[in-house]
């Protein structure tokens, strides 16, 4: 079993229900995100008089707000009660959000629309503890880096298809936001149909007592944690990856339209190579390291990381070049013209390999995780991880306003990243030299084979 294909255990019931309901959760919270930030870009008039770029930071932000607020309760009651049954609950929360959101989207409510952003936070603050704890319980050790890579292929599948289609039903007119509204209430039902059909898996903590004071229960996951040195490095690693990702993707709307001069099939085409990219990096990893947990990929995902942002950085600088020589006082430019354009074809390919090298670095950090904690507090652990991640993106956010309030241009802020992105992981690293060796070790291994 180990050794067979990664893509066998969609024929598997312990694990195909599970992942169409992940799938279905991750492409219907991007949907209605995409949906709302696509509005706000290329008609924010109509909808308020507040700053473009502050709103495209700040919606992200207040979507990641219930995950410092609601994750260790989150862990919690996903140790204690069964995961299958948590989920399907979970799903019915969903649609209620979902249906929330349709009358926002009817009445043109701003402010309700906001509201539900912050519902389906919540929403994924209450799943992502149960959908990482219930992996190692339904998968041997050798197979968790498959079935992390197809759950986060899947993930990134589900954001791409959200963002496409969010990006492309809202702006139908004249019904575009009733096709938004209709959409999302339908993929949250679908979810809970398939949630159906997960197996029961009993808690491995039933008897827990739940501490419902978050920020008391926070530092007891997050000192429980730390005893562990490798899962806890994993976990700060595994929140910068979403540091990064998170700063990199808010720019994409203004990014799109102001420095790239398009319009926003070119902000769907950048979402989409970066999430082919995620994709792809997450599935290559079970090749890479031979069906087993493999530490060694996570620094050559970071140093992907490092390289392929600074040269979207001066990728960006060449297109601009050849934009504002060729172009100036143009329309927005459509997908054929950007690829023509100096530097269009590099952007993509640089998104792309940004997403690939994600991919190669976060997999085996969520394997780590999944295969050394506690096996009673794994869900507790997740929870830990995901208030981590919660103020990594709140801390994205602030310094992605800061930079643009400072004067930096969108490009800057891919550069600034890339920089952090070395810094960082190199004193991951220092901290635990595991992944230093076994990359060595890797390499080695790789060298001796070809």
């Amino acid at each position: 079993m180990p050794a067979s294909s990664q893509f066998s255990l969609f024929a598997q019931h312990r694990f195909a229900p599970f992942f169409w309901t992940q799938f279905l959760g991750a492409l219907n919270d991007n949907v209605f995100k995409t949906a709302l930030l696509t509005i706000l870009t290329y008609d924010a008039l109509s909808w308020t008089t507040l700053d473009v770029g502050l709103l495209n930071n700040l919606i992200p932000g207040l979507f990641i707000l219930p995950f410092v607020l609601f994750s260790a309760t989150s862990g919690q009651l996903s140790d204690k009660f069964d995961k299958a049954r948590v989920m399907r609950a979970i799903k019915l929360l969903e649609i209620g959000i979902m249906g929330v959101a349709a009358i926002g989207w009817s009445t043109h409510s701003l402010w309700l629309l906001v509201a539900a952003v912050v519902g389906m936070g919540l929403h994924s603050t209450l799943f992502g503890p149960v959908k990482f704890a219930y992996l190692p319980q339904h998968l041997a050790t050798p197979e968790l880096t498959g079935g992390n890579g197809v759950v986060e292929m899947g993930t990134f599948v589900g954001i791409l298809l959200g963002e496409v289609l969010g990006a492309l039903l809202v702006v139908q007119q004249p019904w575009g936001l009733h096709l938004v509204a209709g959409g999302t209430i339908a993929l949250a039902l679908t979810g809970w149909l398939a949630s159906l059909r997960i197996p029961l898996s009993p808690p491995p903590a039933p008897d827990l007592k739940i501490c419902w004071n978050p920020f008391t229960e926070s530092l007891r996951n997050l000192r429980f944690s730390s005893a562990n040195r490798a899962v806890f490095v994993a976990m700060l690693g595994n929140s910068w990856f979403w540091f990064y990702g998170a700063l990199l993707l808010a720019q994409f709307p203004l990014y799109a339209r102001q420095y790239l001069h398009g319009g926003y099939d070119i902000f769907v085409l950048l979402l989409v190579m970066f999430s082919l990219g995620v994709g792809t990096g997450s599935l290559l990893c079970e090749r890479l390291s031979h069906h087993r947990i493999e530490l060694g990929l996570v620094p050559l995902g970071a140093i992907g990381l490092s390289l392929f942002g600074f040269e979207l950085f001066l990728a960006s600088l060449q297109y601009r070049e050849g934009v504002l020589a060729l172009n100036a006082g143009a329309g927005l430019l459509g997908i054929g013209e950007f690829i023509r354009h100096a530097g269009g074809l590099r952007i993509l390919l640089d998104c792309t390999l940004i997403g690939a090298f994600g991919g190669i670095y976060v997999v085996p950090l969520l394997a780590l995780i999944q295969s050394r904690c506690d096996p009673t507090h794994v869900s507790r652990t997740v929870a830990g991880m995901n208030i981590l991640n919660a103020l990594f993106m709140v801390a994205a956010a602030l310094m992605a306003m800061l930079l643009l309030q400072a004067g930096c241009t969108i490009p800057q802020i891919f550069m600034v990243t890339a920089v952090l992105n070395t810094l960082v992981t190199a004193a991951l690293f220092t901290v635990e030299r595991e992944f230093v060796i076994r990359f060595i070790g890797w390499l080695r291994l790789r060298r001796a084979s070809s």
